[in-house]
């Protein structure tokens, strides 16, 4: 879905389709476009996609789950360029510091208490009737016949 359709949709439909609010969405796009130009002041190729579908094609590749074919497909690029802009974006984010993460040992120096839930997901093996010596012998007498 392009980014023209979507920027139509009120607040409450576009934090449901995207999975942030708008401002958040604005202050990426914002932070991408500067990336986007420190990028291309050395010089390459315009990109086909501007930078609200770069990030909306990331948001639908992570709340979706669809494979970088079907985007690529929506977008009009190839599934190379997909992945590749889905990567930059991702990185990009994640290395500026508004979205940037804690890390380990700012955890263990602040104050705040985290509550954590462990989830027991075992597997259990599928009850399936046992496999005799019996009935492959009687498998070859059929075959044999």
């Amino acid at each position: 879905m392009k980014y023209e359709i979507v920027k139509e949709l009120d607040k409450g439909e576009f934090r449901r389709l995207t999975g942030v609010k708008r401002s958040t969405f604005n202050k990426m796009v914002g932070i991408l476009c500067e990336e986007n130009k420190k990028k291309k002041a050395k010089g390459g190729r315009k990109n086909k996609l501007n930078e609200e579908n770069m990030l909306l094609m990331v948001l639908e590749y992570l709340r979706e789950y669809r494979t970088y074919f079907h985007i690529s497909q929506s977008y009009g690029v190839s599934e190379s360029t997909a992945y590749k802009t889905v990567k930059w974006v991702e990185d990009t984010l994640i290395q500026h510091q508004d979205f940037a993460l804690p890390g380990r040992k700012e955890l263990l120096k602040s104050d705040v208490k985290y509550e954590i839930l462990v989830i027991d997901a075992t597997e259990t093996p599928v009850e399936r009737p046992k496999k005799s010596r019996k009935d492959f012998i009687q498998e070859r007498r059929k075959n044999i016949r």
